[in-house]
């Protein structure tokens, strides 16, 4: 043959490659993409591939993958083995990386988000106050996760936070930000921190168009897509479809493969840039084709393959991997799929193996050692047979079972030996809480869901109790679900499906029942309905949390107000009412400047209790909590008498929580009812003397009776124990205000905005107090500060509105009121004094 021409067998060999015998069409198809130019209509940048389990999808990638790189193509392959953004840019590095192509520039910002998130957390626990024995408190440690997290969680982390100490509470998003930013160099490395997809993405942009010139194609392939999807599919889709990250080169070719279609709502307009390629089972014919290409063609075996596959690839492969010899092997009409699987190994030991790796849902070599129960040296031999099998899928280091060959394999041993599956599952439960325990010994238990080993450990010994059946089990799950919702959905999720895998694995219907009902929650409501479904559940039925709540970082205060707007009102609750006007004491200082604090609420009727799932129960604590939870979403949208029912439901569970007492007590004092509030602030400060968010609220609800002395007593006491608590530095200041004490209200106010400069409520509180004592320019700087950092604050803008009144500036005193109203058409006050400016004007 004529040097460097292919041969006709090699062609042959080629186009029967790891036996893709089929889907012939589907290969053409994307071979023929490199055809055709980008600028071809016919041309498509994406490639969704879709289909059930077993159905072939990541064999068919797989082969994509190659003929691109025949087409000389750069390509990177990417499953569930990465569990975000940053950790799929590094596979992705890795891999052009191996082939030749270095991207620096990435690679460098990679190290530098994995340095930084490593600073954010010693920088977040640095700002909080620790716990008595010196450790981090445990509010430090939800408020250290929800900063790590770092993908998009400050602001907007899930808002079930109560377990945070209450006065870290009062500091906010905002404070969290003044950390990260005086702890890093640039605005930059806090946005790696917080929102890491948003400065990677752009530098991988770049290095593609870079080396666009030196290949002619790059193919990225995202396998597993329905386990990546959730993290990367709006990403991918901004990528593609918008300037977001910058532009890319149209040499860029994507391949996703997962079980669903795509998302019609998200990728409609893409149509015509994207196939869609559903695979289904094999043909007939398809699937003699494979067969005989593992050199299976007796009729009788055939045929009785074909009738227990169905056509799945990965059934087809199993069977075809076993070479039976003859009809005699496949006579037997009432073999289960599981037996046929395994039914021309004659080593006993391999067989029994085989059917012991099922048990867990991820195998490794010391898993698999636990599963078999044998001595070492037979456990490694047997699981180095294991991983060839064709149902063994490799996931980085481990192997899983495939869905379709597992769920018989399970269904087998759990018919014919119950004792037998019970054993396994308790021995394999045992091991793996001895190897979380030992992951975390030493280490702070806040933290450790930060760790994704220890989060892989806890499920799989959670998962392996729920299937011996462990009553226990579920409450324990419960639970961890609970603490798991505040790190946001994907995390939740994790443990939705402990109980969805055990509840379909081990039939157990209550499990199952509570897997389906909670997997229905997280997908329409997130982590707020997942909480109001383990209430509803467990008998605790809830009223429905309100949509699309958001809490301002964590449900940290400073309150926020509907238009953003850093406020006066609640310490710990976020959603403040819009400011309906400040009231006038006299025509130089017209009082406070928060909200009017009174509450149109009403609580909707109850719903019928459904049925709680299975028999299982939450602790009392943990149900408590979960109310204090709804309690602070309801705040967060101003729907303060909700949170005052919800509240009371949480110490109808636990009436001695100093926390919740609180909690309600400031609540309380929010919609006015101001003797009740007392009352619940001093049962509170009675039962934590240390809590200086109680004596804080105490002190305003004191205030607001009438009794300053009394009030200023309480602040003394918050402030004793939290000198740089700037929310009761802005309360003692009211306190002085009432007194009469000038002097003491400029000092408290000096110190406020000292301590917390980015409160515009502390600045514009400071700017009264100087206008109180004709100090006028020095209250614009005041009020022009807290307007720079909230150009919204309308009371802001009728406070300098005033000040520049006094000094004889009407027009820009009635630009200042008029856009006060703008901001606030009901604000009396503003409308008041743009009269009186217009009064002197006109007169």
């Amino acid at each position: 043959m004529a040097r460097g021409r292919i041969s006709l067998q090699e062609r042959v060999r080629r186009r029967t490659r790891a036996g893709l015998v089929a889907r012939s069409a589907e290969r053409e198809l994307f071979r023929g993409n490199f055809d055709t130019t980008p600028e071809d209509g016919r041309h498509r940048f994406l490639f969704h591939v879709h289909g059930t389990a077993g159905v072939g999808k990541t064999r068919l990638v797989k082969e994509f993958e190659h003929l691109a790189r025949e087409r000389g193509a750069l390509t990177a392959y990417v499953n569930e083995t990465s569990g975000s953004v940053p950790e799929v840019l590094e596979a992705v590095c890795r891999q052009f990386a191996a082939q030749g192509h270095r991207f620096k520039d990435l690679e460098r910002m990679l190290a530098a988000h994995r340095e930084r998130r490593h600073e954010a957390e010693t920088a977040a626990l640095a700002a909080l106050d620790p716990a008595p024995d010196g450790a981090p408190s445990t509010g430090g440690m939800a408020l250290a996760r929800a900063g790590l997290a770092g993908l998009g969680l400050v602001p907007g982390v899930a808002p079930f936070t109560a377990v945070l100490d209450p006065e870290q509470l009062a500091h906010g998003a905002d404070r969290l930000r003044s950390v990260l930013a005086a702890r890093f160099r640039s605005h930059e490395d806090v946005h790696l921190v917080l929102d890491p997809a948003s400065v990677l993405t752009p530098v991988l942009a770049e290095e593609l168009d870079t080396i666009a010139s030196d290949v002619p194609w790059i193919v990225l392939l995202l396998d597993t897509y329905e386990r990546t999807g959730p993290f990367l599919d709006a990403w991918l889709h901004d990528l593609l479809t918008t300037d977001r990250y910058g532009a890319l080169p149209d040499t860029v070719v994507v391949v996703t493969a997962g079980q669903h279609p795509a998302d019609p709502a998200r990728w409609g307009t893409f149509a015509d840039f994207m196939t869609s390629l559903p695979l289904q089972p094999f043909t007939e014919a398809e699937a003699r084709g494979l067969l005989a290409s593992r050199g299976v063609t007796a009729e009788p075996v055939v045929a009785e393959a074909l009738r227990l596959t169905g056509g799945l690839p990965v059934l087809l492969s199993t069977i075809a991997g076993t070479r039976p010899a003859g009809p005699e092997d496949v006579t037997d009409p009432s073999a289960t799929a599981v037996e046929r699987f395994l039914k021309w190994e004659q080593d006993p030991g391999r067989r029994f193996a085989a059917l012991a790796g099922a048990l867990p849902r991820l195998l490794d070599a010391d898993v698999f050692a636990v599963a078999v129960d044998c001595d070492r040296d037979r456990a490694e031999e047997l699981y180095a047979w294991v991983e060839t099998l064709p149902f063994a899928d490799r996931l980085g280091g481990r192997i899983r079972y495939h869905d379709i060959v597992r769920a018989p394999m399970l269904r087998l041993q759990r018919g014919r030996s119950p004792q037998g599956w019970l054993a396994g599952h308790r021995r394999l439960a045992d091991a793996f809480r001895r190897w979380r325990e030992a992951a975390g010994a030493g280490r702070d238990a806040g933290r450790l869901r930060l760790d994704d080993d220890w989060c892989r450990l806890r499920l799989a010994e959670l998962y392996h109790r729920l299937c011996t059946s462990d009553h226990a089990a579920v409450s324990d799950t419960l639970s961890d679900l609970v603490e798991a919702c505040d790190q946001g959905e994907a995390l939740a999720g994790r443990w939705v499906r402990v109980l969805e895998d055990a509840g379909r694995d081990a039939l157990l219907p209550g499990v199952a029942a509570w897997g389906g009902r909670l997997s229905d929650a997280l997908r329409s409501g997130g982590t707020q309905a997942v909480l109001e479904a383990l209430l509803t559940g467990t008998g605790h039925a809830p009223q429905t949390f309100p949509p699309d709540v958001r809490l301002q970082g964590a449900g940290l205060g400073p309150p926020v107000t509907p238009d953003g707007a850093a406020r006066g009102g609640v310490p710990e609750l976020t959603g403040h009412p819009v400011t309906a006007g400040p009231e006038p004491q006299d025509d130089e200082d017209h009082g406070d400047h928060e909200d009017a604090e009174h509450s149109t609420d009403r609580a909707p009727e109850e719903r019928s209790r459904p049925a709680a799932l299975a028999d299982a129960a939450l602790p009392p604590a943990l149900v408590a909590r979960i109310h204090r939870d709804r309690a602070l979403a309801h705040a967060a949208r101003a729907e303060h008498a909700l949170a005052v029912t919800a509240l009371s439901r949480a110490l109808t569970l636990t009436p001695d929580d100093a926390r919740t007492l609180a909690l309600r007590g400031e609540c309380l004092r929010v919609v006015g009812r101001h003797a009740e509030a007392a009352a619940d602030l001093e049962r509170a400060a009675a039962l934590d003397p240390a809590d200086a968010y109680a004596w804080a609220s105490l002190g305003a609800a004191r205030l607001a009776l009438g009794h300053p002395e009394e009030a200023r007593t309480a602040l003394g006491h918050a402030l004793a124990l939290r000198p740089d608590y700037a929310w009761a530095l802005v309360r003692r200041a009211r306190v002085a205000r009432e007194l009469g004490d000038m002097d003491g209200r400029l000092a408290a106010l000096d110190r406020a905005v000292a301590v917390d400069p980015g409160s515009a409520w502390a600045h514009c509180e400071r700017g009264d107090a100087l206008r109180a004592a004709n100090r006028y320019r020095d209250a614009l700087d005041a009020y022009d500060r807290a307007l720079a950092l909230d150009p919204g604050y309308a009371s802001a803008y009728a406070s300098r509105g005033v000040a520049h009144h006094r000094l004889g500036h009407r027009d820009r005193a009635l630009a200042d009121l008029d856009r006060a109203l703008e901001l606030n058409p009901s604000y009396a006050w503003a409308r008041e004094r743009r009269d009186a400016v217009v009064r002197d004007r006109d007169g």
